[in-house]
C-alpha cells in the first residue's frame, strides 16, 4: 500500500485566506504590530521558498524576504484590497529576489518578464502525467537531477513552475503576481515542464508518466530543492 506524502498544514481556500489576510491588514493599518507579525508567520515559509528558487542562495533569499516584508509594511496603504494580499506580497518578494540575483551575477539585465512562447503547433496545456512522489523521495539520483534541472531553468520560467507546481497557485493568480496574461503564464509553464520532463526522463521507467503538478505531493523533496 502506497503512503501518500502530505506536506505541511491543510491549505485554506483562496477566499478564506483572502478574508483572513484582509482582517489582519486592516488591523495593521490601525496600528497593530502583532497583526503584521501574524502575516509574516503565515507567509514567510512560502516566500522564502519562492525567493530561494530565484536566487539559488539561502542568505540572499532570506534577505529578499526580509526586505519584501519591510517594503510591504511601509507601503501597506497602497495595497488594493480587491486583490489577495498574498499575491501582492509574492510580487514584492519576486522583485526583491530578482534584484538580489542581479547583484549576485553582476549582470545588468536579469528579468522574469521576458517573452516565452511554445513551439508552433505545440500544446500549451501539457497533459498532467504524474511523476510518482515516492519515486522522487526514494531515488537520491533523481533528487540530484531534479535540483540540477531546476537550477538550469531560466528565472522567467522557473518562477512560474515554482508558483504553479510547487506552491499551488492558480494560473490567474500567477498572471496577477507577474503582471502577465494567462496565456503567457501557460506558455512559460509549458516550457518549464517540457524542459524538466526531457531532463528527468532518462531517470524514470518508461511506464511512469511525468507531471509536475504532483510535486505538491512530494513537497518535502521539491521544496527542499532550493539549496
Amino acid at each position: 500500500m502506497k503512503t501518500k506524502v502530505l506536506i505541511g498544514k491543510p491549505q485554506a481556500s483562496s477566499a478564506e485566506e483572502m478574508l483572513d489576510d484582509l482582517g489582519l491588514v486592516n488591523a495593521c493599518k490601525n496600528g497593530s504590530v502583532s497583526a503584521f507579525e501574524q502575516l509574516v508567520k503565515r507567509h514567510d515559509g512560502r516566500l522564502l521558498r519562492v525567493a530561494q528558487h530565484i536566487t539559488r542562495n539561502r542568505e540572499d533569499a532570506q534577505d529578499a524576504v526580509q526586505e519584501a516584508f519591510l517594503k510591504a509594511f511601509r507601503k501597506l496603504n497602497q495595497f488594493q484590497e480587491n486583490s489577495q494580499f498574498s499575491t501582492w506580497l509574492i510580487r514584492i518578494t519576486i522583485n526583491e529576489s530578482v534584484n538580489k540575483l542581479r547583484k549576485q551575477r553582476s549582470v545588468k539585465e536579469i528579468s522574469i518578464d521576458e517573452e516565452a512562447t511554445p513551439d508552433r503547433g505545440a500544446r500549451v496545456d501539457m497533459a498532467d502525467r504524474a511523476l510518482d512522489p515516492e519515486q522522487v523521495v526514494e531515488n537520491s539520483e533523481l533528487r540530484n537531477q531534479l535540483r540540477a534541472a531546476l537550477s538550469e531553468l531560466r528565472p522567467s520560467i522557473r518562477v512560474i513552475f515554482v508558483l504553479r507546481d510547487v506552491e499551488g497557485l492558480q494560473i490567474e493568480q500567477i498572471a496577477e503576481v507577474l503582471q502577465l496574461t494567462q496565456s503567457a503564464v501557460k506558455a512559460r509553464l509549458w516550457r518549464a515542464r517540457l524542459q524538466l520532463r526531457n531532463r528527468l526522463s532518462p531517470y524514470l521507467g518508461k511506464s511512469n508518466g511525468l507531471s509536475y503538478s504532483s510535486f505538491n505531493s512530494a513537497a518535502n523533496t521539491t521544496r527542499g530543492v532550493c539549496a
